[in-house]
């Protein structure tokens, strides 16, 4: 696995979950944008980039040395803990059953998604 092939997957990686994480539901009204959404600000672009990072070196794991098949899974599983270790903190309680249902499945999604490019890029 060479450095210039994992940056050709982690750039991907990294836009679908800049994109994805930019229609969060929850997201706080920014007050410098007059009470509209903040789409992108830099420190949301700057976690979202290391989180795929993180997925990258995970999936370049995965298919360079474990395995190709049931990558599926795998990645789905990794979305799924990923979206429950955001309940046990204080404001779980207050989320709804759709609220936390929704986030649940688009972190699902945007792991799997994120499988489904590596397994593209370095299958």
């Amino acid at each position: 696995m060479t450095l210039t092939r994992l940056l050709l997957a982690w750039l991907p990686v990294t836009l679908e979950f800049v994109i994805v994480g930019a229609g969060e539901p929850d997201r706080e009204p920014s007050p410098d944008t007059s009470g509209r959404r903040a789409v992108f600000t830099p420190r949301d672009v700057l976690w979202r980039a290391l989180e795929a990072a993180a997925v990258t070196l995970f999936g370049s794991l995965w298919f360079d040395s474990l395995g190709h098949g049931g990558w599926w899974l795998l990645f789905g599983l990794a979305g799924l803990m990923v979206a429950l270790a955001r309940f046990p903190g204080s404001t779980a309680g207050a989320l709804d059953r759709r609220t936390a249902v929704t986030r649940t499945l688009r972190d699902v999604v945007r792991y799997v998604l994120a499988g489904a490019i590596l397994a593209w890029v370095l299958g």
